[in-house]
This record gives C-alpha cells, sequence and structure tokens, in this order.
C-alpha cells in the first residue's frame, strides 16, 4: 500500500472528525447533519480536484474505502464527542492535520495526471481547503480561509517545498512526511502567535 493511499485514508478520517465536531452547538444537528458535515469536508476538496482535472471516476465514488474512512470519523467523532469538545484546540488540529495530508495527496494526484508544477499546487491547497469552505458556506459561516490565519498560504508553502525536495531526488514516502509536517508547522505557529496575512482594506 503506498503510502499516498495511507495519508489519503487517513486525511479523509481526520476531516471527517473535523467536520463532525464543527456541527453547530446551538442548532443541536441529529446525527444526519453531522454526517453531511463530515462527508463535505471529508471528500469536498478532492471532488472538485478530481472534476478539475477530469479525473474520473470520483475518487470516493470508484474506491469504498473512502466512504468507510468516512464512517469512521464520524463514528469516532460520536464517540468521543464530549472528550473532544472539552479540549479548545481539538477541532483545530485535526484540521490542521487534515490540510497537511490532503495538500500533498491533491498535489501529487495532479502532478501524476500532467499538470504543471503551479497547477499541482494549486490542486493540492484545493483538496485541503475546500471541503472546509463547503461546510461553512453550509453552516452559513464565513469561511476561515478568507478571513484569519495563514490557511491556504501553508498548504502552498508546503506544496512548493514538496516540489523542491522532489527536485532534489528525496525518497518520496520521506518528502510527503516532511512536506506535510510542514504545512502542519506552519499552521500550528501562525494559530499559536495570532499571524495572519496583511489585510487589504
Amino acid at each position: 500500500m503506498e503510502i499516498q493511499y495511507i495519508f489519503e485514508l487517513f486525511g479523509t478520517v481526520v476531516f471527517a472528525i473535523s467536520g463532525a465536531l464543527a456541527g453547530d452547538e446551538r442548532q443541536k444537528h441529529d446525527w444526519f447533519g453531522i454526517a453531511c458535515f463530515a462527508f463535505i469536508t471529508a471528500v469536498g476538496g478532492g471532488t472538485l480536484r478530481d472534476l478539475f482535472l477530469n479525473s474520473y471516476p470520483l475518487v470516493w465514488i470508484n474506491d469504498m474505502n473512502v466512504i468507510y474512512a468516512v464512517f469512521a470519523g464520524i463514528l469516532l467523532a460520536g464517540l468521543f464527542f464530549k472528550y473532544f469538545s472539552r479540549l479548545r484546540v481539538t477541532l483545530m488540529l485535526f484540521d490542521t492535520l487534515g490540510i497537511a495530508l490532503f495538500t500533498i495527496v491533491g498535489l501529487e494526484k495532479a502532478h501524476s495526471l500532467g499538470a504543471n508544477n503551479f497547477i499541482s499546487v494549486m490542486m493540492g491547497m484545493m483538496t485541503a481547503v475546500m471541503g472546509g469552505m463547503l461546510r461553512d458556506v453550509l453552516m452559513n459561516r464565513t469561511p476561515t480561509v478568507f478571513v484569519k490565519e495563514i490557511y491556504a498560504m501553508a498548504c502552498i508553502a508546503g506544496g512548493v517545498m514538496y516540489l523542491i525536495f522532489d527536485n532534489f531526488g528525496l525518497d518520496r514516502n520521506i518528502n510527503f512526511i516532511v512536506s506535510g509536517a510542514i504545512i502542519a508547522a506552519i499552521r500550528i505557529v501562525t494559530v499559536k502567535y495570532n499571524l495572519s496575512l496583511p489585510k487589504f482594506y
């Protein structure tokens, strides 16, 4: 089993947990509502990536393991919800793991389909952030990526580093891990120190 596939399944579980935990407690969503948020968060970015790259069938249609991974994430979020909800940074950590994993998975897939370096990095970023954006829109929230914190830029930076390391011949598996760790580190540091990009106006 390739590390890319392991990353994709693990990232799917992580993003499903993130999507489930993001449900608005004031609305008291039922299991179906939470499952929808989890599913959109977990596969929304990859679905848009595949559509743009004209890659069919879509990844979650072609591989039932992706669906099982979403269900696993929903179940874990349900079983440990009270524990997760007591930890202020839990949602951020799951989200961070998700974008770190999915950025590299998306970039690698785009690259394997013949996309150039720029498009591959953009597809990696899209894979990582679009699921969360769709979830936030459905929940009537302004997506985090638009208003605060260094989020998408962390994905772009990690994607660029992946291509640089690949150009220097770094082992592919090690490159996956190192580049994903760079994304996670950037995200955690910027949240901890409340760093953000300059405002447009």
